[in-house]
Parts: C-alpha cells; structure tokens; sequence
C-alpha cells in the first residue's frame, strides 16, 4: 500500500510531482511544476531521451527567467528535477501524471507500470485530450484514483487544467486533482468522461472548421485566424493554436473523435497532407506558419 495523500496541500515538506513521457506536453508540466515551487520527476522510455527532456525543461525555465517571469534560481530548478528511466524514482511522487502519446495501449501500459511503483493509494492523472478515462481504467488496479489531468500547451502560458472525471474516479481523487490546480496556480474545470471532454471537443471542431476554409481557398490562414483573434477575442487563431499542439496530435484526436462522434470531426485531407509531408506545426519548424 502506498502512502495516503488525500489532501496535498498540508505535506510539511517540497510536493514531488512524477510525470511520465518528457516530450513536448510532459516537460511543459514539468517546467510548471518547477516553477511552482514543487519537485519533478520525469520519467523517459529510452535513455537517450533523457537529456534531451532535462534539456527542454531547463530551457523553458531559462526562457522564463530571461523575460522576467520567474527569479527561480537555475541550480534550485536543477536541484528539483529528475529525469530518468526509472519507474522506481515515483516513489516519492504525491502525484503522477501520464503524458505519453494519444495511444490507448501504450497509456494503458504506463498507468499499470505507474500503479505498480507507487501503491494504490497516490493518485494518477492522465494528461489526455480526447481518449475516454473508463477505457484506462478498466482492469486497472485502485482505479478510483485515476482520472484525467489535461493540460494546455504551452502549460505556463495557459490558466486552465480540465479535470475529467472517469466512470470509477472517486471524489477523493478529483479534490486531489483540484488541489494540484491550486498549487500550480490553475484554474480547474470538472467534466465528464466523454469523447474529446469539453475543451477538446470544442477546440478541435474550430481548429477542423478553419482548416476546411483554408483547403476551400475561402481566407488565408492569417486572415482566417486574425478573424477569431479580433472579432471573436480569442487570444489565439485557431490555426495557429494547431500549430503549437502539433498537426499531428490533432489529426490523432480527429480520427478518434470521428470514430466516436461522427462524420463531423472527419479530418480534412489538407491536414491528413501536411502530416504525410512532416509539416507539424512550431516542432519540425513548418506548419499552417513558418516558425
């Protein structure tokens, strides 16, 4: 049995947060974890992935301290992460999130190794968009301490973290998660366990929408994004926004969301073309923008 850490908020002692997966979302939590004061502990599936996840989260730090956003000291930030391969390092973890690639098997896969290392009473969030929490937790161990923890891109830039509530989550699980809100300094919505949740589903059917426009010649994509910046206020264009969660992250959740949803989330073949050619967006350097 693992530790009881039912409340995370009255620990005497720096909160370790364990993220496994160091890519492009799951070093973002990290660097936000970090700057919130707590540890990080990042796990990688391959080790030469490792330095390469350290690096990315140090430099989103460095990035910040340089703008005046953070006076967290590099050798404190340095002192407080650790990334490795090694499953047993969450032992310390007062809670992990999952942030691997949108793939059931494989998440499925990591939640079992997690609940293996850290018993069955720390809870496990699964920085997912789109995938339903009931298909992770099933034959899942303590599965009433797992749910969904989904962040946005990038996660200190953003102000929200959508809590998604699984057909088993209990609710000593979701205040868990509303309390890590807290401490990163989030604002937190509960939702449902359904396809895409709220903010994915809302999100890629705009993003889907504005891609068709682009593929019909109807605007560029910097009027068409300058339309929902100025006449809609948001604070990004929707074409953009894919850019910056990756082309490919969104036609995976496209592809999920029509094969729950329907026809209206079919991924528009200009997308599925630019994924085929390598244009993903700000992380191979090309997408619907230059970067």
């Amino acid at each position: 049995m693992g530790r009881d850490h039912s409340s995370l908020l009255d620990q005497g002692q720096i909160i370790t947060i364990g993220i496994v997966g160091g890519g492009t979302m799951g070093s973002s939590i990290a660097s936000q974890v970090l700057m919130s004061g707590l540890s990080a502990v990042v796990i990688e599936a391959k080790t030469d992935a490792v330095e390469r996840a350290r690096a990315r989260v140090l430099g989103t730090l460095k990035r910040a301290r340089e703008r005046g956003f953070i006076s967290l000291a590099s050798e404190v930030a340095d002192a407080r992460l650790m990334v490795t391969t090694d499953y047993a390092s969450l032992r310390a973890s007062s809670l992990v999130i999952e942030s691997v690639p949108e793939i059931v098997e494989l998440k499925r896969d990591v939640l079992t190794q997690v609940r293996d290392v850290v018993g069955e009473s720390i809870p496990i969030g699964s920085n997912t968009s789109s995938i339903a929490i009931g298909s992770l937790q099933e034959g899942l161990k303590s599965a009433e301490r797992v749910g969904g923890l989904h962040f946005f891109n990038p996660v200190p830039a953003s102000s929200l973290i959508e809590i998604v509530v699984g057909p088993m989550t209990s609710e000593a699980t979701i205040e868990g998660f509303r309390q890590l809100a807290e401490l990163l300094g989030k604002a937190s919505i509960v939702v449902k366990d359904a396809p895409g949740f709220a903010t994915s589903r809302l999100g890629v059917a705009l993003g889907l929408e504005a891609i068709r426009m682009l593929e019909e010649g109807i605007a560029s994509a910097e009027d068409i994004d300058q339309a929902m910046a100025l006449g809609y206020k948001h604070p990004i264009g929707p074409l953009r926004l894919t850019d910056l969660v990756g082309l490919d992250v969104r036609l995976a959740i496209a592809r999920y969301l029509e094969q729950q949803l329907g026809a209206r989330f079919s991924p528009p073949e200009l997308l599925v073309s630019m994924v085929e050619a390598g244009n993903l967006g700000k992380k191979s350097g090309r997408g619907f923008f230059v970067w």
